[in-house]
């Protein structure tokens, strides 16, 4: 059996615009690592953290990928351990599912170490009681896509893989600023009116339609956001300029990935997707903000073990 084992875990675009807290795809980026090795003691202790730029947790309790082993030892009454070393390879704070990827990788990796290897879909809790340390709120549209690889509609208790049409790609954009998904998530307690709820249910069921139907052009009707990205476009500075520069330059739609401040755009095709990115970028520069930015296919990679031994 094996004694340790090392895996890593995309990065994602959580929300993907009409779908909050519910709808999220990985991509080809950046990625999280986290070895972990099973030791003969109940309980979690975090060896070390590489990669970061900001201090992380070291308490296992209030830090992601150790929440997630927690939560996974109780669940399974499991007689022992894990030590674990986290591998940062996505930014803090950037909207790109770094917490979730911890979470992902740390749990991905302790399966390969368990006696009976778990399911994604059984996974899945215990990856998003990790991310929960993080955010403050449990939800699966970073955590599900990572498990599963591509588009994925993850509810509160089931994952859902949805299919994308062929050829689309993502442009994404990470302005270097931070911005913290508890605060995003503040600006969200003041209620909605009904009608927003309708419209914003009206956008997600075009955009799953477009998605099964396979008709690129529909998508453009789908990728919209009335209910979150008005109150969140503040936080993130240019982010009207950058909006409309990427439709201007021809993708299908964007807005905020996850809480921000990073920026995604869905393009018909791979040349498309480099054209928005560059006015993305330069959007952002008109702003004074350096950033970095990707161009992938939005059906994404899953979380993997690359490496394990006894």
């Amino acid at each position: 059996m094996n004694t340790w084992a090392r895996a890593r875990a995309p990065c994602s675009v959580g929300n993907v615009a009409a779908g909050f807290d519910l709808l999220g795809h990985t991509f080809a980026g950046p990625a999280d690592e986290v070895l972990v090795r099973r030791v003969p003691t109940p309980g979690v202790r975090i060896h070390a953290i590489h990669g970061s730029a900001a201090p992380l947790p070291r308490d296992a309790a209030r830090n992601t990928a150790g929440a997630a082993l927690l939560a996974l030892g109780a669940a399974l009454h499991l007689d022992f351990g894990f030590e674990i070393e986290i591998h940062k390879g996505i930014a803090y704070a950037a909207g790109l599912g770094g917490s979730a990827a911890s979470s992902v990788a740390a749990v991905v990796a302790a399966n390969a170490l368990l006696p009976a290897p778990l399911t994604p879909q059984q996974l899945y809790p215990h990856a998003v009681s990790g991310e929960a340390v993080a955010s403050g709120a449990r939800h699966g549209d970073n955590v599900g896509p990572m498990l599963l690889g591509g588009l994925v509609l993850a509810g509160a208790e089931r994952l859902l893989r949805v299919p994308v049409p062929t050829g689309v790609h993502c442009a994404v954009v990470h302005p270097h600023c931070e911005l913290q998904t508890r605060a995003a998530r503040a600006v969200l307690a003041v209620p909605y009116a009904l009608h927003e709820f309708v419209a914003q249910s009206t956008y997600l069921a075009l955009l799953l339609a477009a998605c099964y139907r396979g008709e690129v052009q529909l998508l453009r009707e789908g990728l919209h956001d009335v209910l979150v990205e008005p109150r969140r476009a503040a936080l993130v500075p240019g982010f009207a300029s950058v909006r409309a520069a990427l439709l201007d330059a021809g993708a299908l739609g964007g807005s905020l990935s996850g809480a921000g401040p990073s920026v995604f755009a869905w393009c018909a095709d791979a040349a498309s997707a480099h054209t928005v990115l560059a006015a993305m970028r330069a959007a952002f520069a008109g702003h004074g903000i350096d950033s970095d930015g990707w161009v992938a296919p939005v059906d994404g990679p899953r979380a993997e073990v690359i490496a394990c031994g006894s």
